[in-house]
């Protein structure tokens, strides 16, 4: 049998990945590169009307893809769609928990109920998705957990808390899930992004503030939403199989530094 080289180890072949907010912006670019390396992708949306233009982009490329369509907040929902998911497919080898919402309203804006509904979307939902997934990952002795966080899991900023609260407990969620289900192969990681040019953020990235933004970063420029593809398939494939419980920074080195001015 012949070697395998490093660029094997980045294929998917065989494997299927469900990848949560696939209809745009990270979580399509993400989708995309797991598509191409092989994967059957699972592209989520909140519709099934709202994803299904993106799965035949991928097929008129020749790649894998199928579609779901659920609310992430609604429990009812989410446990429907993913019994009608595991019955067609038995397993999921690699779970991307892209889905997120954010509230750019201060502490002293934000009631306590708008908290609590941000954290079950983005917290709270993802753990919904990872328990149904985990027992095949844990049975097949495989499987491949990212969770999407954002560089306020370590680094604060005024006016998001309930964001900054959800997002930090989902790294942390991370930690404790490989700690736990490492025993069994299988690895749980998260990509923290920083300024990244999607569509949703499109009117931040304009006038002073976008300029502003670009220079607090070394890299003097806001992100490509396709330069995320790479950390994804890094820790989805073969070639990222001892990498667990790390949270991997893709911002163009703004954690790494601070402003002297």
């Amino acid at each position: 049998m012949a070697r395998m080289t490093i660029l094997d180890r980045f294929r998917l072949d065989g494997q299927i990945a469900l990848v949560t907010g696939a209809a745009r912006g990270l979580g399509w670019e993400m989708a995309q590169a797991l598509a191409e390396a092989g994967a059957r992708v699972i592209l989520h949306g909140r519709t099934n009307a709202a994803i299904l233009p993106r799965a035949a982009e991928l097929a008129n490329r020749g790649l894998a893809a199928d579609t779901i369509g659920f609310d992430v907040s609604d429990a009812t929902a989410v446990e429907r769609a993913m019994d009608a998911l595991l019955a067609r497919h038995s397993r999921i080898d690699i779970l991307l928990n892209n889905v997120g919402e954010r509230d750019r309203r201060s502490a002293q804006q934000v009631a306590p109920e708008d908290f609590d509904r941000l954290v079950s979307v983005d917290l709270g939902a993802v753990y919904r998705l990872i328990k149904r997934v985990m027992p095949a990952m844990i049975e097949r002795r495989h499987g491949r957990i990212i969770s999407v966080t954002s560089i306020v899991d370590q680094l604060a900023a005024n006016g998001s808390p309930s964001y900054t609260a959800a997002k930090g407990g989902l790294a942390a969620l991370t930690r404790a899930l490989a700690a736990e289900l490492g025993q069994h192969n299988v690895t749980c990681n998260a990509i923290s992004p920083g300024f990244f040019a999607t569509e949703t953020n499109q009117a931040l990235t304009l006038g002073d503030s976008g300029t502003q933004r670009a220079r607090r970063v070394p890299l003097n420029r806001w992100g490509q939403p396709s330069e995320i593809a790479g950390a994804a398939l890094l820790l989805a494939s073969p070639a990222g199989s001892y990498i667990n419980g790390h949270t991997l920074v893709v911002d163009g080195g703004i954690s790494a530094t601070y402003d002297m001015l």
